[in-house]
């Protein structure tokens, strides 16, 4: 389940980027290209480097 979320986020990168380098020609306003195009990063980039950490020890008491 990992893996196909590390994908869509890549896809989403991808197209964040065709339409910032867009937004850079000046087609679409920048302030509205770029924020997608963070998004998709932070949340692959989040997806690639979470794994599961060691909490501690359940207390029985």
């Amino acid at each position: 389940m990992k893996n196909i979320g590390i994908i869509i986020g890549c896809v989403c990168i991808l197209i964040s980027f065709v339409f910032n380098i867009i937004g850079l020609m000046g087609v679409i306003p920048l302030y509205i290209t770029a924020p997608p195009l963070f998004l998709s990063l932070l949340v692959t980039i989040y997806l690639i480097n979470y794994r599961n950490r060691f909490k501690g020890f359940k207390s029985t008491r």
